[in-house]
């Protein structure tokens, strides 16, 4: 009998004028040990191929005048072509600090599709005639501008190829951390029990599941209302109390219950 063709892994393509940049930190740890597995591909395409001229020129001055320089539509739309030409289903992203702002949801929706094609920006950017022909979705790791897309590239697939299946060797850890549930992760501890005068909590060392679990789930809550009230007003719209006055002041009702409940636990 044959046996069923192996899915095709998630694929990241990337165009950019410096393709000996990836796979970079990409390479190391468990994204490049699932790179050296075959969990997921990388492929760069070298924009400079596609320049024109002697000097395989990829820019130009913008249109209607002004600093800088723009990377020509006749010479990225090429690429791009050979890019999709290569893998049709791939969705292509232009790393832009005008665009939707990556997110763990956002990461969570990429690597579940077929993987990416990411074209890193140089100069003051490129011809949006290109963006409009591709489809291209603009993504921005941050308010602040780069030299170029490469750097911000790799994060967008760091965040993404963490959360595709046999990646991580644990996947509870996923459901743990920052922004799994829309909470800032509560703060961690490990050996040994006192380091210069700082004890770990009494409450990690208990064995009280229940205790443990509430006092993490307090933390992460506080965590986030103190240092991402974006965040804790979104939360507490859909888990904690509808009455906006309350979102950002004294505690919730849920962390009371915890509170309560962890006070009859220790009894």
């Amino acid at each position: 009998m044959n046996s069923p063709a192996p899915a095709a892994p998630w694929t990241a393509q990337i165009v950019t004028l410096f393709p000996e940049a990836f796979p970079g930190t990409l390479g190391l740890s468990l994204t490049g040990r699932a790179l050296a597995d075959g969990i997921w591909a990388l492929r760069t395409i070298q924009l400079r191929d596609f320049g024109l001229g002697r000097h395989r020129n990829v820019d130009d001055t913008p249109a209607g005048g002004g600093a800088g320089l723009v990377i020509r539509p006749d010479v990225l739309g090429p690429a791009l072509q050979a890019a999709t030409a290569a893998a049709p289903d791939l969705p292509v992203v232009y790393l832009s600090p005008r665009g939707r702002p990556l997110t763990q949801a956002l990461a969570r929706e990429l690597a579940q599709g077929p993987g990416v094609t990411l074209i890193c920006g140089r100069f003051e950017g490129v011809d949006q005639r290109v963006l409009d022909a591709f489809d291209a979705t603009e993504i921005s790791i941050g308010d602040y501008v780069l030299t170029g897309g490469e750097i911000a590239a790799q994060v967008l697939i760091d965040a993404t190829v963490r959360l595709i299946p046999r990646v991580l060797g644990n996947q509870d850890s996923l459901a743990e951390e920052s922004f799994a549930h829309g909470l800032l992760e509560h703060p961690q501890y490990t050996k040994p029990a006192e380091w210069e005068g700082r004890r770990v909590p009494d409450v990690l060392l208990s064995g009280n599941h229940a205790a443990i679990s509430g006092w993490r789930e307090e933390q992460a809550e506080s965590l986030t209302k103190q240092r991402r009230p974006d965040l804790w007003r979104a939360y507490a719209r859909a888990h904690v109390d509808p009455d906006p006055r309350t979102q950002l002041s004294g505690a919730s009702d849920q962390s009371r219950n915890h509170r309560e409940h962890d006070k009859e636990q220790s009894r």
